[in-house]
């Protein structure tokens, strides 16, 4: 069930993870997506009734793509369907590995007002990126080997440091990909 538009409260945008580089078309059963389809249902249940609505952002593509950062154009234009609809609502964004780099990349949307990384993909000091003003919580496990906790809790202290509310959550013995005890994830 839908909520009427005039009594949204906020959105939150969820980005899955996905690969450095691909052009192949992103389809809703990649592996990716399911595990972030799980956790956008959680949110949805946990939410309801409340005013908040949840949407999984569908990618064109799989891949970052170097300079094309595809998965932030994807968010772009779902951030800009929401500013149509509700131009004063605040919006969250929850992103997964590469996801979490492209909400790093979508964080200074003017809406944007919260950003979760889930063991985000920050190779470029993409954590720089969230301004001033928001919030930030990053949740990394500390067996990761796919993407680096230890980078991703030094973004988070420095944002810390420049006027970012920042919150470190390591889970110890966890992976990367949101299967150890998903509910502490969720």
């Amino acid at each position: 069930m839908e909520i009427p538009s005039s009594r949204v409260r906020a959105h939150v945008l969820v980005l899955p993870g996905g690969k450095p580089a691909s052009t192949a078309t992103a389809r809703w059963w990649h592996l990716s997506q399911l595990r972030m389809s799980l956790l956008t249902e959680s949110l949805r249940l946990r939410l309801s009734g409340t005013g908040i609505t949840v949407r999984q952002v569908q990618y064109t593509v799989r891949g970052w793509n170097g300079s094309v950062r595809s998965p932030v154009q994807d968010g772009l234009r779902a951030l800009d369907e929401i500013r149509r609809r509700r131009p004063d609502a605040p919006i969250g964004l929850v992103g997964h590995s590469m996801g979490g780099r492209a909400v790093a990349h979508l964080a200074a949307h003017p809406q944007v007002e919260a950003v979760v990384a889930l063991a985000p993909w920050w190779p470029d000091n993409d954590g720089a990126l969230i301004p001033p003003g928001r919030r930030l919580l990053v949740a990394h496990g500390t067996a990761d080997t796919w993407t680096d906790p230890s980078v991703a809790e030094a973004q988070t202290e420095a944002a810390r440091r420049r006027g970012v509310d920042a919150t470190w959550l390591p889970f110890p013995g966890a992976g990367h990909f949101l299967l150890t005890r998903p509910e502490r994830w969720h």
